[in-house]
């Protein structure tokens, strides 16, 4: 997703807070806030649908496109008028920066070319004896002939069924398809004319590894949107660079960042980062068999949580999981 709740929740809090001192700033994250609100929902239901054909015109498309749109304008809100207004903000960069990583790595998620396989060798085909219902033009009726019972989607009839509308232009009008002979031209992904479809993964990777050096140097270890940029950093690595390796370390290491971090926190935050502790300890086992998970763990995800630090003490703490649809 391009943000997790708690980024959503710090972005809302720094919005709020500057709007005094700093009102073209704030007006700025509030548009970023709502962007990421429209976008993440739409994010969440695209997880079941990355596997696609671009040659059809499906539901599934149009998601994509407006994943696409969503992610350019959010873009072109952090670089023209957040990422130059926030050198003096230590946290609320942080954030920014990661949410341009953020956007990015949807990039290579819906529109990298080439396209990014989340799981390798795994394609959606048509079973061997088996007819795609999209090839059948005609109904039979049990060997009886054409059903003309009720007329039926892509049935002779319908398909010939004369429009009160007369074409303008040869090519118009006539069978679906076309005119009979005439070959058409390839169909381009629809996105295309939002951003050019290009290899996005060096662009997110150094956007991920900015945001990671401003994270350790203005936050501490166990401070939620550190935290957050981790996160997303070790799923970007395993999904889209299939670095599995490197994410597990670094979900290990950052866990063990965590626990050494001497800082306080109010209970808020210690909520929130003991949510993504429990994501890393699930990523840190992504792919190892039975005790790993076949993807980005989020909401309602089973097992024993691990907790960070508070006040000296170590306890584990009851959280709902936090939807992280990466």
């Amino acid at each position: 997703m391009a943000s997790s709740e708690v980024d959503m929740k710090f972005l809302g809090q720094f919005a709020a807070n500057i709007q005094g001192d700093h009102p073209l700033l704030a007006k700025a994250l509030f548009q970023v806030f709502g962007n990421l609100t429209m976008l993440s929902e739409k994010v969440i239901r695209a997880r079941k649908l990355r596997r696609l054909d671009t040659t059809r015109d499906t539901k599934s498309v149009d998601l994509y496109c407006r994943i696409i749109w969503y992610a350019r304008e959010g873009l072109v809100l952090l670089e023209q008028y957040v990422l130059p207004m926030v050198a003096s903000y230590g946290e609320l960069k942080v954030l920014a920066y990661k949410l341009r990583a953020s956007f990015y790595h949807l990039y290579v998620l819906f529109h990298n070319q080439p396209p990014v396989s989340l799981k390798s060798g795994t394609q959606i085909s048509t079973p061997p004896g088996l007819t795609s219902p999209r090839a059948r033009a005609v109904k039979l009726d049990k060997g009886k002939g054409v059903d003309r019972g009720s007329p039926s989607r892509g049935s002779p009839s319908q398909l010939y069924r004369p429009s009160s509308v007369q074409p303008t232009h040869p090519l118009e009008g006539g069978p679906v398809g076309g005119q009979p002979g005439v070959r058409q031209p390839p169909v381009e992904f629809a996105p295309n004319f939002l951003v050019p479809a290009m290899d996005y993964r060096p662009i997110a990777l150094t956007c991920f590894q900015e945001a990671t050096i401003l994270a350790e140097k203005h936050l501490w270890g166990s401070h939620p949107l550190r935290l957050s940029v981790k996160v997303e950093f070790a799923a970007f690595l395993y999904d889209c660079l299939h670095e599995r390796e490197q994410s597990r370390r670094m979900a290990k290491a950052t866990i063990a960042e965590v626990y050494n971090a001497a800082e306080g926190m109010d209970d808020e935050m210690f909520e929130d980062a003991a949510q993504l502790v429990g994501i890393l300890g699930k990523m840190m086992k992504r792919g190892l068999g039975s005790g790993g998970s076949g993807s980005t763990p989020g909401a309602g995800s089973s097992g024993t949580r691990r907790t960070p630090p508070r006040g000296g003490d170590l306890f584990a703490v009851p959280s709902p999981g936090m939807d992280n649809p990466i």
